[in-house]
């Protein structure tokens, strides 16, 4: 995404794109009906945890690592084979973001590079930190041509500098920026979709659209599939105003499908079933 330009706020030009307006009212009402029901004022940690652990697990199934719910439930020792590891790491993730809340404002990089810290989980020299000329990336899934170092020095300082100024533009229309910058971007050795997603998640619990995190956009991301998360990506990284409102569509019917999801959890707790 340029963050240049004589638009002093462009993350607020992609909320006048067409289509963006009506994605932005439906997620609303869509958090509003979780946050809206009774179980929810009386439950609502239950909500928040329970919305985590099916958050980890969207994410990590679009990593690779494509687990029954169930299963993540049951294990405690994450430390296996690579499938093991993506879990893992998308666990510690969920764990992590809400302790960086308050950093996110003020350093957004500086909670990126904690983030791929927590999901590396490793010492080496790569970990935590923006790669650098001639380093790989290990992002399989992610077949976008990858943007070379200077370039995403450069535009994650942009990022930065539009997390820093503030905006005037909905919280999923930044969200979705964050995400899908960082998706382009990969700008870590590894680990670039976990924290992608975990950002997008970090924006939207921070700006109060979903302050109790219980709308996990990764549960939707997953749901609607990864051949339609990459198409949407593809339209982010073409920068054009269908493809960069499709993406954010697409990220807002993701944060509703995450709705349903904890709206569902608590119809399950009411009704005794969970």
């Amino acid at each position: 995404m340029s963050t240049t330009g004589a638009n002093a706020d462009p993350l607020a030009a992609l909320g006048s794109l067409p289509g963006v307006a009506e994605s932005v009212e439906s997620v609303r009402k869509a958090v509003d009906r979780v946050y809206g029901h009774r179980v929810m004022r009386r439950r609502s940690n239950e909500i928040t945890s329970e919305a985590a652990l099916r958050g980890a697990r969207g994410s990590a199934a679009l990593s690779g690592a494509d687990w029954a719910l169930e299963e993540v439930r049951r294990r405690t020792d994450f430390s296996g084979d690579d499938d093991a590891r993506v879990m893992g790491a998308a666990l510690r993730l969920t764990a992590e973001a809400g302790q960086l809340l308050s950093v996110w404002r003020q350093s957004p990089l500086r909670v990126l590079a904690r983030l791929h810290l927590v999901a590396a989980a490793t010492n080496g020299d790569e970990v935590g930190r923006p790669r650098l000329a001639g380093e790989s990336v290990d992002e399989p899934l992610i077949e976008l041509p990858l943007p070379g170092a200077d370039e995403v020095h450069g535009r994650l300082e942009g990022l930065a500098e539009l997390i820093i100024t503030g905006s005037s533009a909905p919280a999923l229309v930044t969200a979705a920026v964050v995400h899908g910058e960082l998706l382009a971007l990969r700008p870590f050795a590894s680990h670039n979709g976990l924290v992608a997603r975990t950002a997008e998640r970090i924006v939207l619990v921070g700006s109060g659209l979903d302050p109790k995190s219980v709308c996990p956009a990764e549960v939707g991301h997953a749901e609607l599939g990864r051949a339609a998360y990459l198409a949407a990506l593809e339209g982010y990284v073409s920068g054009t105003p269908d493809g960069m409102a499709a993406w954010i569509a697409h990220c807002g019917r993701a944060v509703e499908l995450g709705a349903r999801e904890s709206t569902a959890v608590c119809e399950a707790l009411q009704r005794g079933a969970a």
